[in-house]
């Protein structure tokens, strides 16, 4: 009897590989461990993030606040672990959107070609012209500073780029013994598309938005830098560091603090990423 290949994203077998990769069981850890703080935040803050105290005003770390407090008198140590909730939200949203919107572009275009592959990726070529991060601010600009409005102008500019990397391995199966097979047994139209081709593209992507997670993190503390992500007061770190700026030089743990959960977080998406790109590829299952 023949060997029966093993998908890479099988459960039981996928989980094992990303305990066997060190980057990937690093990556996962820390994203797990930012995931837990955010949804536990109520129970974890030791103050209320939104709790100003000018008599505590730019105190510097201490046992009664690890971190320090800002310019109000905020626990920054509180701000930082509600401030994981805008930005994981954000990323959510984002990924929601952005990820099967292109997969859904790719797909069709490399699988039906013709007039629709070609107004399809005019249109996505066209997305792809403007800079992606200057399109998004500018989205904002006009939407207006917001959570949602944060999420759908990152979303709305990157997209393309898994549009054109879902059509060419789509246009790639299209011709292969393997969609022939399908379709000799029945399997056409949109069941074969779904049903046969995307999950084989899905490896690719995952693997991309994966390596994707940190530019937009990234990208979501510049909105918030700017004054166009999350609404004051809420707890948001591209803010906070912001706000750190105007006391860098004197009280630099104001600034200090959100960078560095920035950089962990986005260090650790982009160990995960690493790990699944070893795990996800054919060469290495």
């Amino acid at each position: 009897m023949s060997d029966i290949v093993q998908h890479p994203l099988d459960g039981p077998s996928f989980v094992r590989r990303i305990l066997r990769s060190p980057s990937a069981a690093m990556g996962s850890a820390i994203v797990l461990l930012i995931l837990c703080l955010a949804l536990l935040a109520p129970v974890i803050a030791p103050y209320d993030p939104n709790l100003q105290e000018t008599a505590n005003r730019l105190m510097p770390p201490s046992a009664a606040h690890w971190f320090g407090t800002d310019g109000f008198g905020r626990d920054l140590l509180s701000r930082i672990i509600y401030g994981a909730r805008s930005t994981l939200l954000l990323l959510l949203f984002v990924v929601l959107i952005m990820a099967p919107l292109g997969i859904a572009v790719g797909l069709v275009a490399g699988f039906f070609g013709g007039i629709v592959e070609r107004i399809l990726m005019r249109i996505t070529d066209v997305v792809m012209s403007f800079p992606r991060l200057l399109l998004a601010f500018a989205f904002v600009a006009i939407m207006g500073p917001g959570l949602v409005n944060g999420a759908l102008a990152l979303s709305l500019t990157s997209w393309p780029a898994y549009a054109r990397q879902a059509r060419v391995e789509t246009e790639r199966l299209r011709r292969s013994d393997y969609l022939a097979a399908a379709e000799m047994v029945g399997i056409k139209g949109i069941r074969l598309l779904y049903g046969h081709v995307l999950p084989l593209v899905l490896p690719s992507a995952i693997i991309r938005l994966a390596l994707d997670l940190s530019g937009i993190i990234l990208a979501a503390a510049g909105l918030g830098f700017l004054g166009l992500g999350v609404r004051p007061p809420t707890a948001e770190w591209g803010a906070m560091v912001s706000e750190g700026t105007q006391v860098i030089f004197d009280q630099w743990w104001v600034a200090a603090v959100p960078g560095f959960a920035i950089l962990i977080t986005s260090l650790a998406f982009n160990l995960l990423a690493d790990g699944l790109r070893d795990i996800l590829d054919p060469r290495h299952v």
